[in-house]
């Protein structure tokens, strides 16, 4: 089975991508075929296999961005259509569909990686710029309207700070302007690049016991000295231990690194 739909993802124009504003972003409909977006709504990771992240501190006084990770490494229990989909997105026609939105070079490399993001009721997502070793963001739904109250929030909040605040600082939501706000259900994704102003975050969730926002996000990295340094020591551009699965979330290393890496 395909999952990648090749007629919407050939349907986007790299030129119209790149001159968005506030920054690149562009919210795509029916990105995965009907059934492929069905077997995988109805196979996706366990969260028994998740991290809890709540309550972690973040840097440069920002808030909180509480929420359960599943970080992909080879050997991951996951069912055929997930495991499918990967070697979709690790394949060659999704590196030239990123490759010509991002105007990236054929030369230079792009380094994936992956995770599933559960939330619940509380977990938010304070207004933040990424790491500047990545290079874009694709973020994938799969919540619909049968599952998910658009009353119960959720919202991706695509914002503009009037080029007021350092990538490094801490915004509140109420300092910047709402330029979209992504409702994401349905067979949709968005994707955006990282700037020094792609200022994103999604408001407290309401949503009731039990009920969970569900997103699969792939991260395209620059190979830029942080995330270098971080493969010399046995780590992947998100400082997660490269090794096999051994039926528990991977481990992150938190531990300091040179200075002269934090780029």
């Amino acid at each position: 089975m395909q999952y990648l739909s090749d007629h919407c993802l050939a349907g986007l124009a790299g030129d119209a991508f790149q001159a968005q504003r506030p920054y690149p972003w562009v919210n795509i409909q029916d990105t995965v075929t009907p059934a492929g977006f069905e077997q995988l709504r109805a196979t996706l990771p366990d969260f028994s296999l998740f991290e809890k992240k709540v309550g972690v501190k973040r840097a440069h006084g920002q808030g909180y961005h509480d929420r359960a990770i599943l970080h992909y490494q080879p050997g991951l229990p996951l069912s055929q259509p997930w495991r499918e989909f990967i070697a979709e997105i690790q394949g060659a026609a999704y590196d030239s569909f990123i490759r010509r939105m991002l105007a990236r070079e054929a030369g230079k490399r792009v380094i994936l990686s992956m995770e599933w993001y559960y939330g619940w009721q509380g977990c938010g997502v304070s207004p933040h710029c990424d790491a500047r070793r990545k290079l874009a963001t694709h973020i994938f739904y799969f919540n619909t309207q049968t599952d998910w109250d658009a009353a119960w929030g959720g919202d991706i909040l695509i914002m503009d700070d009037d080029g007021r605040f350092q990538a490094h600082s801490a915004p509140e939501f109420d300092e910047l302007k709402v330029a979209a706000r992504l409702d994401p259900r349905g067979n949709g994704s968005l994707l955006f690049m990282r700037t020094d102003h792609s200022w994103h975050g999604v408001h407290p969730l309401q949503s009731p016991p039990g009920r969970l926002r569900k997103l699969f996000i792939v991260t395209m990295n620059a190979p830029t000295l942080q995330v270098l340094w971080r493969r010399l020591r046995g780590k992947d551009p998100d400082g997660y231990r490269l090794e096999p699965w051994k039926g528990a979330p991977p481990r992150k290393d938190a531990s300091p690194e040179p200075a002269t890496a934090l780029i």
